[in-house]
């Protein structure tokens, strides 16, 4: 899939006017940060509560998708049909994680007016360890790669306020020594 923002703001703008609350999971979680890889849905983890199914139907009204449960009784997935790409909804995740855990470690995206919680690296290679399958086990190489490259970016950004102090020590014991230097300079000529 092309992973197109215009899909996402659609999207969420659709999920704001359903009162969703939605976390981005799966491969297309994983684009966002910076994963290089490829998926055919998009994969949302929501909030099981009393009025879920309400909401869900009114999404599916609004975005003109019919609302399917194609692996009941062994999963709680429920499928959006009808447009190019499918939307699949969860209430837990592979790990076992439910709704507030995986949101408490979740980043913020701004995606057009809304913002859109995206579940961490961390998370979605928890979820594909203990789903299993064949596909998520060949995502896994590339998520945990992503990860030690998405640390390692954090880790510098860490430092770089120590790089910039250091530089500047560096930058003032130069000046120093020029300044000493002229100042020697001055000194033998008089």
């Amino acid at each position: 899939m092309s992973f197109d923002q215009g899909l996402l703001v659609e999207l969420m703008d659709t999920f704001a006017q359903a009162g969703l609350e939605v976390i981005l999971i799966g491969n297309a979680a994983a684009i966002i940060h910076g994963a290089p890889l490829l998926t055919r849905d998009i994969d949302f983890m929501v909030r099981d509560h009393p009025q879920l199914q309400k909401k869900l139907k009114k999404f599916a009204q609004i975005y003109g998708v019919t609302l399917t449960r194609p692996y009941e009784p062994t999963s709680k997935m429920i499928r959006a049909v009808g447009r190019p790409v499918e939307v699949d909804f969860l209430v837990t995740i592979g790990s076992g994680k439910d709704f507030e855990s995986v949101r408490s470690r979740a980043m913020e995206f701004k995606i057009g007016k809304q913002t859109m919680s995206v579940a961490s690296l961390e998370d979605i290679i928890a979820a594909k360890e203990a789903a299993g399958r064949q596909k998520d086990k060949a995502a896994l190489p590339i998520l945990k790669a992503s990860l030690r490259v998405k640390n390692g970016y954090d880790q510098e950004k860490k430092q770089l306020p120590k790089q910039e102090n250091l530089r500047k020590s560096n930058d003032d014991a130069h000046k120093n020594h020029h300044q000493q230097q002229r100042q020697h300079s001055r000194r033998r000529r008089i």
